[in-house]
């Protein structure tokens, strides 16, 4: 009786010790934070409960599930809102679907969202989301052109750039620990690095480099992203698209060589007065 008594009380100890555990994890993680600006709400994480995750060998699947999430808390707080036309979402989910299939990783499945927007830009997260904005659409001349900024978005998930910016942010920061770190703490820092962290000059090069490889093997002319990189570097007042990539004269510099010259010119997308039709119609 005594033995089966003390096995109770064990069993008890163990139900009340693992949500302390999981309090005492998060606190460390808390205090961890080098930066009081990241406006991440610790205690209210603390009280949800925790979720460690290995962010050192983040599986595909999870990859998936945690752009979900920062997908969700973008809706969600309003920092992104959608474009509610349907044949405009239809318009850029065919074109990224089409890059996605020349892709060097197209077995993940990829989210093409359109922003209610009118500045030009255009950004990605990881586990295959990307936000196209209204004004970004209206500025270019030609689907070459926009095909060229989705693809740049899509090499960005292809070589998981949001994953290792994430992954060094939270090392920098002391926020993964032995044990992992909080899923909720990598969803709300992985909003904003999508917002708000320019990429580092090597993933830019990479992203150009991918992007416009993907481009060509989609039958898009790789022209397009020289087109439309030059308009944008001659307007007065860079557009958001560039002021988070550096180097953007040197970028330019470097896509003319990566270009292929059979694949410059002879492609498709570069019929400006049927882009401009169908532009107009989806994003008057």
């Amino acid at each position: 009786m005594l033995k089966k008594l003390s096995l109770i009380s064990k069993s008890s100890d163990r139900r009340i010790s693992y949500p302390l555990i999981s309090i005492m994890v998060a606190a460390s993680l808390c205090a961890g934070t080098a930066s009081p600006t990241q406006a991440i709400p610790w205690r209210e994480l603390i009280f949800q409960g925790v979720q460690m995750m290995s962010i050192s060998n983040l599986s595909d699947r999870q990859e998936v599930e945690l752009g979900k999430q920062i997908n969700q808390q973008l809706l969600r707080k309003g920092d992104v809102k959608l474009y509610p036309d349907r044949a405009a979402n239809e318009y850029i989910n065919r074109i990224g679907q089409r890059l996605v299939a020349a892709s060097p990783r197209s077995d993940i499945p990829y989210t093409f969202q359109v922003v209610e927007d009118d500045s030009i830009n255009a950004f990605a997260t990881m586990g295959g989301f990307v936000y196209i904005n209204t004004g970004l659409m209206k500025a270019a001349d030609n689907e070459a052109e926009l095909a060229s900024v989705v693809s740049h978005e899509i090499a960005h998930i292809t070589e998981r750039h949001a994953v290792k910016q994430l992954r060094r942010t939270l090392l920098a920061q002391g926020l993964a620990t032995a044990a992992g770190v909080d899923q909720n703490v990598a969803v709300q820092l992985g909003v904003e690095l999508a917002l708000r962290r320019p990429k580092s000059r090597q993933a830019e090069f990479e992203a150009d480099r991918v992007g416009i490889e993907t481009l060509g093997r989609a039958g898009y002319a790789q022209s397009g992203a020289i087109t439309f990189m030059e308009k944008l570097l001659r307007k007065s007042s860079p557009p958001s698209f560039l002021s988070t990539h550096p180097a953007t004269s040197a970028r330019i510099s470097q896509m003319k060589q990566m270009i292929n010259p059979e694949f410059a010119y002879n492609g498709d997308g570069l019929d400006e007065r049927r882009y401009q039709v169908i532009v107009s119609r989806l994003v008057p």
